[in-house]
């Protein structure tokens, strides 16, 4: 791994750690909850969360890809299990990759295409930070709402007011 993707790797297993504890507060009984019925449910949404450095470190070992390939509904887990199975995957998956990437692939540019217009072009380790990290978050915090709206903190010993 080149030394440049060393603090992303870092962050990444950092995060995770945090997003393993926020999977862990998912209620079973609650995985086809919905805040609104435009909402993912709160299983698809822990299945989304817990597949995007996986899924991400997927589409990145390509050159492009074309959002219109893209399927913007999660399926619903079968059980937390699989939720947390898919977590540890999602992992090693995006271990792997950052582990093997060079600098050359790093700093390669990756393209966003919509039926073939491009979208953006940026280097893949910027796309790591956009993609990976920054829309894991936000995913990540609407989990933390989905759970406090269902009165069930996120368990985080970061922030004594999040519970």
């Amino acid at each position: 791994m080149t030394k440049m993707l060393e603090p992303t790797l870092s962050e990444i297993r950092e995060e995770a750690v945090i997003t393993k504890r926020i999977l862990e507060r998912v209620p079973a009984e609650k995985l086809s909850w919905k805040p609104h019925q435009k909402s993912m449910s709160l299983g698809q949404l822990a299945f989304h969360v817990a597949s995007i450095p996986g899924s991400l470190s997927k589409l990145l070992q390509q050159n492009e890809f074309d959002l219109s390939q893209a399927n913007f509904d999660p399926p619903p887990p079968k059980n937390l299990e699989e939720i947390h199975a898919t977590h540890d995957q999602s992992m090693r998956e995006a271990e792997d990759f950052l582990s093997g990437m060079t600098e050359q692939a790093a700093m390669a540019p990756w393209r966003l295409t919509m039926k073939g217009q491009q979208i953006f072009s940026k280097p893949r380790v910027a796309v790591l930070r956009s993609i990976m990290l920054n829309h894991g978050y936000h995913h990540r915090g609407q989990l933390s709402d989905y759970l406090r709206l269902l009165e069930r903190s996120c368990s985080c010993d970061l922030w004594p007011q999040c519970g």
